[in-house]
């Protein structure tokens, strides 16, 4: 015979304060009907658990047995509620992301050195990937997109300011070939390509200038499918790159790279953190969350 766990609760609330009143209000249930749920259960065991008067109520030597094997197993699992109900409060647990290797390095790294040292239970496992992940079916807790490229049934979060592309080329190569005055100039020079399983195939190099719109599907000798190679191919002198702004800054001002096309180059939304909005947050996801938030 199996009873509900309801059922059994009420029977060992009763049974320890020793009044239906009391217990009754410890549920949160009327007095009747906690006193129909009691009847039941005896009448479904065929024993009398309970004796009442008019002044309390005390178990009956099959009430005593049945109080000494439930309660310890109920104070068992109301620690353990309260032990889950720490866990929720508390910072700890693996959060998942999946990201490029660009918002990887420039945004949540920074972001877990805040943050990791003052949360010694909170892990953080950062998966970089190119294509655009299904984080549902792939486990993961969240994913970094840009703004424009997250989907419309997740909770978007600004992690990022706006961004900007750029075009550079090292000195050597200038040497060799004078710069291009127009997007449409780069078909002639040897560019860096670069192979996203985002986009399916090569990346169009994107331009906008006064509202006009331009992709250039530019060529060259060097194909691949890495952020720091082809940084590294492009300070090599091997052609010219298409890269995020911040990465070449240092670079710009050593003079190990120069920049052309600069007004064509406008800026566009950055890195969004992404998850289900049927997702509810744990207490790790939100101090990560919250770390990356973007002011």
């Amino acid at each position: 015979m199996t009873e509900s766990f309801d059922h059994l609760a009420a029977f060992v609330a009763v049974a320890r304060e020793r009044s239906f009143t009391r217990a009754a209000a410890k549920l949160g249930v009327s007095q009747s009907a906690l006193s129909q749920t009691i009847k039941g259960l005896e009448a479904r065991l065929g024993l009398r658990l309970l004796t009442r008067s008019t002044r309390s109520v005390m178990p009956t030597e099959a009430g005593e047995r049945l109080l000494r094997t439930l309660a310890p197993r109920f104070e068992d699992i109301e620690q353990e509620l309260v032990a889950l109900t720490a866990l929720r409060d508390k910072p700890a647990g693996t959060v998942r992301i999946t990201a490029g290797e660009h918002p990887a390095i420039s945004i949540l790294q920074p972001a877990l050195n805040r943050i990791l040292p003052d949360h010694p239970d909170l892990h953080v496992e950062i998966v970089v990937d190119y294509g655009l992940t299904d984080i549902v079916a792939q486990g993961f807790d969240a994913g970094v997109r840009l703004g424009e490229q997250v989907a419309k049934d997740m909770v978007a979060v600004r992690i990022g300011p706006d961004m900007r592309m750029a075009v550079v080329g090292s000195p050597d190569y200038f040497a060799r070939h004078p710069a291009p005055e127009t997007p449409q100039g780069l078909t002639a020079h040897n560019c860096i390509n670069i192979r996203l399983p985002t986009y399916g195939g090569l990346y169009a190099w994107e331009f906008e200038r006064g509202g006009r719109e331009m992709r250039v599907r530019i060529e060259g000798q060097v194909v691949v499918n890495h952020g720091g190679l082809r940084l590294a191919s492009v300070l090599d002198g091997l052609g010219l790159a298409f890269v995020p702004e911040d990465q070449i800054l240092d670079h710009l001002a050593s003079g190990r790279l120069v920049r052309i096309l600069e007004d064509w180059c406008a800026p566009f939304p950055g890195y969004h953190l992404y998850y289900p909005s049927r997702r509810h947050p744990s207490a790790a996801f939100a101090v990560v969350l919250e770390a990356l938030r973007q002011r």
